[in-house]
């Protein structure tokens, strides 16, 4: 086969791109510039020349062209607006799910297409996750190394996308990719694996969130363990946008262990709970609206695998359609639960589908998903 393969300068793409082309297959890789520079110049240096030049070192000692392709336009416009907005709704956006879809998977096939026609059969990428070929049915599964299996962050690709992509990494540990990568010789075998943002580089989430939204300060209050009474105040944040609920580290507050567990965006208050009343202040219960099924068509009260975080477990529950979403019902309370994110089902291995999670995770907010919050507060 003829395939287009997404190089980062990363290990795990690298290994991909030397795995096809030692099947046999006709490979040529293509290089994403998604990196903002010019926008988000004044924060520091563009960590993409550095990506760029394991790019190039990698295919010359595979043997294979590369491409370089920019697209930070459509990641600005398609990406960076839409997790802006999340964040300043007091949302916590996963910009890669949306980057899988609309750029890699997305803007580069168009692109792809237009320059270049059908002149591929595939598109591979260094995913950990595995395609299922039966006929016509086309499945996405989890792959084999739980902890870093990826399928959370693309089972939001349609069945178009997915008909069309290899993700030959899905069958290995990552314990193996890199004894292939020596293995292979690689120039960036020894090569740290990459965090967060896939476009942030080097540049730390909370520089950039201050670019786009500044400083707003405002107040961090206990929560009690009714989820309803306000406590004593504990300290300041920067901006609601810097938290997430969940969240332990980075809060600056004393006499903890301290988490995130709900926001007031009218008031600009954060609250956090103490761990020992944490199990208090989780949820068991959440919906979920307009979920996108990658495999077919939705379930109707279904016993899943629930993922609400890129996470190694899965959390059993009941899945019941309503109303156009879904109410989920997860047998074990997660104080992590929050409007915005992302909940991803799964039957067994197969990645199912999945869809943003509703209601409010503010308190004192007198919204219809607030009394929807303030009814299952087992949880969150």
């Amino acid at each position: 086969m003829r395939i287009a393969v997404l190089l980062s300068g990363g290990v795990d793409s690298s290994v991909t791109l030397r795995l096809l082309a030692e099947a046999g297959h006709e490979v040529e890789a293509f290089y994403l510039k998604i990196w903002l520079e010019d926008e988000l110049a004044h924060l520091g240096a563009c960590p993409w020349e550095e990506d760029l030049a394991y790019a190039r070192a990698v295919c010359e000692a595979v043997g294979v062209p590369l491409n370089v392709l920019s697209l930070q336009r459509a990641y600005h416009d398609r990406v960076v607006r839409w997790a802006v907005d999340e964040l300043r709704q007091g949302h916590t956006p996963s910009p890669d799910i949306f980057c899988n879809r609309r750029i890699k998977f997305g803007a580069f096939m168009e692109e792809l297409e237009e320059a270049r026609g059908h002149d591929f059969d595939r598109v591979a990428s260094g995913h950990y996750a595995r395609i299922d070929r039966n006929g016509e049915t086309v499945r996405l599964l989890s792959g084999v190394d739980p902890v870093k299996d990826q399928t959370y962050f693309l089972f939001h690709l349609d069945r178009s996308q997915l008909e069309r992509l290899e993700f030959p990494l899905g069958e290995y540990r990552k314990s193996e990719v890199r004894e292939l990568a020596r293995r292979f010789d690689l120039p960036n075998q020894n090569r740290p694996d990459s965090q967060g943002i896939c476009f942030l580089g080097k540049l730390p989430y909370d520089e950039f969130v201050k670019g786009y939204l500044g400083e707003n300060p405002g107040e961090i209050r206990e929560l009690a363990e009714d989820g309803n009474s306000v406590g004593r105040l504990l300290g300041t944040h920067r901006g609601l946008w810097f938290h997430t609920i969940g969240q332990r580290k980075g809060l600056g507050l004393g006499g903890g262990p301290w988490y995130v567990v709900s926001k007031d965006l009218e008031k600009n208050v954060l609250y956090v709970g103490h761990g020992r009343v944490l199990p208090d202040l989780s949820r068991r219960s959440f919906r979920v609206k307009d979920p996108h099924w990658i495999a077919g068509q939705s379930p109707g009260v279904e016993r899943l695998g629930i993922r609400i975080r890129h996470s190694p477990a899965l959390v059993n529950g009941t899945v019941q359609a309503v109303d156009g979403g879904l109410e989920v019902l997860l047998d074990e309370a997660d104080a992590g639960v929050a409007a915005g994110q992302w909940a991803v089902f799964y039957d067994g291995p197969v990645c199912l589908g999945g869809g943003m999670i509703t209601g409010s995770s503010s308190v004192g907010n007198s919204t219809s998903d607030q009394s929807e919050n303030a009814s299952s507060r087992t949880e969150s």
